[in-house]
């Protein structure tokens, strides 16, 4: 619950930050910029981070990230308040952000195994993934309200308080704290984690796909650019885009959840056909020119990256022991996060060089042929099953 409310605030503040920028700017490619704000710090630090997570206390890590954060929210509040705001102080906000979840997401990823039994950690991962998607289907609709009633800095305010929620579930919460070998926060460490995701082939060819797919099918920052120049909807209509692709990963990961998708016969060919759907609705998408197409289209593609991160996140916990899982985490979240947070400075680009909806079309396009590529290349990925314990 605490997560879901952090969350909440979290993806209100995404919103803020494409809405504010664009407005200082009405620059497609500074728009997309954001994203290589939030990504180089993920790769700088995300293995520092795992080691971190392998190393120490996961809560106690927990406790110190979450207060950064909530103390930079609290400082993009306050710049925006006053009027000091530019491009500049967003850029600079964001890349410490990033830098912090570089240690905040291995360990919350890690955490989770100790918090339910084996034969249930799918299901534990879809409602997880309910968990996030519920609060970013509200945070971008309620972020818009907000930024038409009171400015962009109340989404700001508000993030930072929803901060406190996930701190005090931190320090009450009780799991079961699993022996790890005694180790160092070092290079060699780091290294350990790359060789283990390096050495199993299902685990890179699932990453090397979420990365490839996601860096050609970034469409999420050039929502403020559909909603006021191609749909003419506002903020309004900016908020229910941002909204639509979780609505459908709300549902699906209901569906996913009463599934398990540990019972999955073929689980490597249901991730490909899944991110392969994902490919041709933002194709669709990038063709629309009507508010309810678009927002069919974002539920579909919503609906379908559910599925594949489900998948994605149930093998990589389960073919990893609980003495790497920090590092696993670092390296499956500079593919989970670096694919969609270049791909928007690749979206922002094309769309200055050809127009929005020409380049989440060629995305789409280019994710589907990736997706083809690699289910002709790894017979791997598409024999994959579930091994019982």
């Amino acid at each position: 619950m605490g997560q879901a409310i952090s969350q909440l605030g979290t993806q209100m503040r995404i919103a803020g930050i494409g809405w504010q920028i664009y407005l200082l700017t009405h620059d497609p490619l500074q728009l997309g910029a954001i994203g290589l704000c939030r990504v180089i710090p993920l790769v700088a630090f995300s293995l520092i981070g795992g080691s971190t997570a392998d190393v120490g206390d996961r809560r106690k890590v927990l406790l110190v990230a979450e207060s950064i954060l909530m103390f930079f929210s609290a400082a993009l509040a306050v710049v925006t308040l006053t009027g000091a705001v530019n491009v500049w102080w967003i850029y600079a906000i964001t890349i410490l952000s990033s830098a912090t979840n570089a240690f905040e997401r291995p360990s919350f990823s890690a955490l989770v195994p100790a918090l339910v039994p084996r034969d249930q950690l799918s299901s534990a991962i879809s409602l997880n993934t309910l968990n996030f998607q519920v609060a970013t289907v509200i945070g971008p609709g309620l972020g818009g309200i907000i930024i038409a009633l009171v400015g962009v800095q109340g989404v700001y305010w508000i993030d930072a308080a929803s901060y406190v929620a996930v701190i005090l579930s931190l320090v009450f919460i009780h799991y079961r704290p699993v022996n790890r070998p005694t180790t160092k926060v070092s290079l060699a460490a780091a290294i350990e984690g790359l060789q283990f995701v390096w050495g199993n082939k299902i685990l890179i060819s699932t990453m090397l796909l979420d990365f490839i797919a996601t860096f050609f099918a970034s469409s999420r920052t050039l929502l403020p650019i559909f909603a006021t120049d191609v749909l003419h909807s506002g903020e309004i209509g900016f908020g229910l885009l941002s909204a639509a692709d979780s609505v459908g990963a709300v549902i699906t990961s209901l569906v996913m959840a009463w599934l398990n998708p540990s019972r999955f016969k073929h689980p490597g060919v249901v991730l490909l056909v899944a991110v392969f759907f994902f490919s041709l609705f933002t194709i669709l998408f990038g063709f629309s020119t009507v508010l309810p197409l678009s927002l069919f289209c974002l539920f579909m593609t919503g609906a379908c990256d559910t599925v594949s991160v489900v998948l994605r996140q149930t093998v990589s916990q389960l073919v990893t022991p609980d003495e790497l899982r920090g590092r696993m985490q670092s390296v499956n979240m500079i593919f989970f996060a670096g694919g969609p947070q270049l791909g928007e400075l690749e979206a922002g680009i094309v769309a200055r060089l050809g127009g929005a909806g020409f380049s989440v079309v060629t995305g789409g396009i280019a994710c589907a042929l990736v997706v083809v590529a690699i289910a002709t290349l790894s017979p791997t990925l598409r024999k994959y099953h579930f091994e019982k314990e």
